[in-house]
């Protein structure tokens, strides 16, 4: 008999191997790694799934990895069967920890500030309760563990090198869906939104072009540093009265380099910062605004200004059906409370937005404050204190290994 939702008892069976799940994220979180390559993190995921039977897949570009579970049931992708992907990223954030863990980075100037080792015990707990019930499986589940994800494109080099599909013989999955933490969100919601969920994020470097002098003779100098200061003001204007704010960027300078001591005026003022947008047309727009503003501004005042922008990761656009998809299962899966629909986008980007461009899907927010906590106060991601309840680890475990199931049993009927 075919199963119209995922069985209720998932979430209990995630519970019963909470244990693996949070040993898992304990071990992840006192080595973090950066960028492309976390060859000790994949170890330990290799490791804790080494007993399953699964199918790996690993590309020259990064130490990211596929693990694939064949249904049981009879049917396959090649001959109709249906393929999901699920997704978590590995890798850490160049800073230091500061929570007293007593697991806590034991690597200088890197922590795992943003959730990835809790994301990668989730899916290897999925990957646990799905191998569980491979027999009734119909298709295929792809479980990618993907490092690079805090600024290295790591989902794109793993796209260019094919781990995920996409020839004649081997098609991108069906559907893709992956999970991210939320330290300041309450305990156990699952939070998601059709359309833009994560904007596009850009660098910008904007160098000042001047000639210094003595301080005390501006007059005989051309001084960057209130051009800079008047290009930044400047900036703000451009985003309130060049845009529709029904499809808003933002422009935020952190960054100004200028000069080395009290009396001297400097050559250069080198300005950096990011640039954040909901739509394809606005990012490009953005872009050209700036360089004409900066280069304008600089012009006016006898100097020059080179604009730099480095592009970072696309827009996250989550496929609608995807996102009904997600609520019914969770619902179904936890309770009537708890899903919650986000009125708008967030600001911030994941490059998980480069799967999503090219398979239906959606990615969802799972909060993890401490059950009762005032969760609004709780430090959130990227904080040298962010921390999360373990407690809910199972239930993410259980909402992929659930979305999964069910997306084999009947795609995004709902």
């Amino acid at each position: 008999m075919v199963r119209a939702m995922p069985d209720t008892t998932l979430i209990d069976e995630a519970r019963s191997r909470a244990q693996g799940i949070i040993a898992l994220r304990r071990a992840i979180h006192a080595e973090p790694e950066l960028g492309l390559m976390t060859p000790r993190t994949s170890a330990k995921v290799r490791a804790a799934l080494a007993h399953l039977p699964l199918e790996w897949r690993e590309g020259p570009s990064t130490s990211g990895m596929i693990a694939i579970l064949k249904g049981g049931a009879g049917t396959n992708t090649r001959n109709g069967g249906r393929s999901v992907l699920l997704r978590g990223d590995m890798d850490a954030l160049p800073m230091p920890e500061e929570t007293g863990l007593p697991f806590a980075s034991t690597v200088a100037g890197a922590m795992h500030a943003c959730g990835h080792d809790a994301h990668t015990a989730m899916l290897a707990g999925a990957a646990e309760l799905l191998c569980a019930r491979s027999t009734s499986l119909k298709g295929e589940v792809r479980f990618m563990f993907q490092p690079g994800e805090e600024g290295f494109h790591g989902a794109r080099f793993m796209l260019d090198d094919g781990l995920l599909g996409g020839g004649l013989l081997d098609p991108l999955p069906d559907a893709a869906f992956a999970l991210h933490v939320m330290p300041n969100a309450p305990h156990g919601i699952v939070a998601g939104r059709a359309g833009p969920l994560l904007a596009a994020a850009d660098m910008i470097e904007i160098t000042v072009e001047g000639a210094g002098g003595h301080a005390s003779m501006p007059h005989q100098t051309r001084d960057p540093v209130p051009v800079a200061c008047e290009i930044v003001t400047a900036l703000q204007t451009l985003v309130t009265r060049q845009f529709n704010a029904h499809d808003p960027v933002v422009i935020t300078v952190a960054s100004i380099n200028a000069g080395s001591t009290h009396n001297v005026i400097p050559d250069r003022a080198v300005l950096r910062g990011t640039m954040r947008s909901l739509s394809a047309e606005n990012r490009a727009r953005l872009g050209d605004s700036v360089r004409l503003l900066a280069v304008g501004i600089a012009g006016a005042h006898g100097l020059t200004a080179e604009v730099t922008i480095e592009e970072g990761f696309p827009v996250t656009i989550c496929d609608s059906r995807a996102v009904d998809f997600g609520e019914v299962t969770a619902r179904a899966l936890f309770g009537e409370q708890a899903f919650l629909r986000l009125a708008d986008p967030i600001m911030g980007a994941e490059d998980f937005a480069y799967v999503l461009d090219k398979v239906p899907g959606a990615m969802f927010f799972l909060g993890v404050a401490p059950q009762g906590d005032n969760w609004a106060s709780c430090c959130g991601i990227h904080s040298t204190r962010m921390m999360l309840d373990e407690a809910v680890l199972p239930q993410g475990a259980a909402l992929l290994a659930g979305l999964a199931e069910r997306f084999l049993e009947t795609g995004f009927a709902a």
